[in-house]
């Protein structure tokens, strides 16, 4: 460690106890604020905008192979003779742009120096450049009487090139100015590690279909959401694409091989469980295959398989599960599922809905945004539809005095009984709406729901030509309600 003569020193000190370090108080305290900021073995330490050279002085005080750096030839010439003897070569020059080559250091100081430059960024930028990796940038700002540099700022210059930044508030400690100030006044030490880039489980959700039905695994000896419902899940492992890795998963969860023709993509979802991190989830659907009957495959982490309507899911179920299949339902493409850390693992039928849907590209002008069917029987109306749109996939929205509304993607259909609604039934041959047509996955999923909806107050119109009363080629069911509006369900295939 170097011998510092500071009697000798002190004939090249600035006047100011803050800036020259004169008072052997002030110069104690900054020494040892300046010890806990650099590395505990000698380093190469640069220091710029270096004045007179009183931090480049405590700094080869305490064994540290100083470069300084000022662009005023008078005050490195101050700078040169106060630091005699002790191996620090002082040089003139750019603090933004220090004349030091190629040469790498494991420290750069700038005390009162960055708030000065016409581009801080681009100053920062380059003297990263000139750190060693793990190196560290030690700047000591401040903001004085509404001059100077704020340390959200700074933070804010610094945060594209470090995650790692340490603040140190100086204001509170008059030893290091003489006297008590009140203004802001800090030092920020940030190592020279890139940021990290955002990285996120991949993992994958497969939605087998049995008809209206859905299967699910109830979880156990996972350490996560057990005792819940989820679906057959997994994550992606290195080198895998979500295809394979939900073909895998499918294989060692439920025992059934799938072919990458029969997986099609029902949504992706960015979802985070309370206290968690991010994951990206793809969601992928399937239909069940008798010759291929679904298995507890992995009875260590699984406690039974289960079949459930979509329309009918049970509530204990994993949260972001639940989000996506309603998101499924709903015909959402993209979700966003963020939980707060204080929320539940657990879907809760009263708790807020965390749940937001992310409209595809063209889904703006020109799309139907939503219907509305003015009935003579709210109640009525929203027993025998609420059980039809449920089994289609629609979710409920809205509910007010007069009236309820489901949604599915970005298209609502509304039911209100309202106080302006004249007298007289709906009669669907008149001029106005006539009916409404939705569709309907195949010819199986159409029969289920003929069957089930006279349960619901619907009836079967055109019994004898079901389900050809639209034309030949056209597989479909007319159903009409007990207000007497009709519904056209058109099945993909027959």
């Amino acid at each position: 460690m170097t011998t510092i003569d500071w009697d000798a020193a002190a004939d090249s000190f600035d006047e100011e106890p803050d800036h020259g370090l004169l008072d052997p108080a002030v110069r104690h305290a900054w020494a040892g604020r300046l010890e806990g900021w650099l590395p505990a073995t000698g380093s190469e330490v640069l220091d710029l905008g270096c004045g007179t050279g009183s931090i480049s002085l405590l700094a080869a005080g305490q064994g540290h192979r100083v470069t300084a750096v000022d662009r005023s030839p008078r005050m490195a010439e101050r700078a040169r003779a106060k630091l005699a003897g002790t191996g620090t070569e002082v040089l003139v020059g750019d603090a933004a742009r220090p004349p030091v080559g190629d040469r790498r250091f494991d420290v750069i100081v700038a005390r009162h120096v960055v708030w000065l430059l016409p581009d801080p960024a681009a100053a920062l930028r380059h003297w990263f450049s000139l750190l060693r990796p793990g190196g560290r940038l030690v700047l000591i700002e401040g903001v004085w009487g509404g001059v100077g540099l704020s340390a959200a700022r700074l933070t804010g210059l610094l945060a594209p090139h470090t995650e790692r930044i340490h603040h140190e508030a100086l204001s509170g400690d008059a030893r290091l100015w003489g006297r008590e100030v009140d203004d802001e006044r800090y030092a920020l030490v940030a190592r020279a590690e890139p940021p990290r880039r955002h990285t996120e489980v991949v993992d994958v959700h497969l939605i087998l279909r049995r008809g209206p039905d859905v299967l699910l695994a109830r979880r156990a000896g996972t350490g996560y959401g057990d005792g819940l419902f989820n679906l057959p899940s997994g994550h992606a492992e290195d080198g895998e694409d979500v295809r394979e890795a939900m073909i895998r998963e499918a294989s060692e969860e439920i025992g059934v091989a799938l072919d990458p023709e029969e997986l099609r993509v029902a949504l992706v979802m960015q979802h985070r469980g309370p206290g968690g991190g991010p994951r990206m989830g793809w969601f992928f659907e399937a239909e069940y295959d008798a010759a291929r009957p679904p298995r507890n495959a992995e009875p260590d982490k699984c406690a039974e398989l289960a079949w459930f309507p979509l329309d009918g899911l049970p509530d204990d179920i994993v949260a972001y599960c639940r989000a996506g299949l309603d998101g499924y339902r709903a015909d959402e493409r993209f979700l966003i599922h963020w939980h707060e850390d204080g929320d539940t693992i657990a879907y809760d039928p009263a708790g807020v809905r965390r749940a937001v849907p992310l409209p595809p590209a063209g889904a703006g002008t020109g799309r139907v945004h939503h219907i509305e069917l003015w009935v003579p029987d709210l109640a009525g109306a929203a027993r025998s539809w609420g059980w039809l749109l449920g089994r289609l996939g629609h979710v409920p929205y809205q509910q007010w005095q007069y009236g309820r509304s489901w949604r599915r993607g970005d298209s609502y259909l509304v039911l209100e009984q309202s106080p302006d609604l004249a007298d007289g039934p709906h009669d669907r041959r008149r001029p106005g709406l006539n009916h409404l047509a939705f569709h309907v996955r195949d010819r199986a999923a159409l029969d289920a729901l003929v069957d089930d909806a006279p349960g619901h107050g619907w009836r079967l119109l055109f019994p004898d030509r079901h389900p050809y009363a639209g034309g030949a080629g056209h597989c479909a069911a007319y159903l009409e309600d007990p207000a007497g509006y009709e519904v056209e369900l058109v099945a993909g295939t027959c």
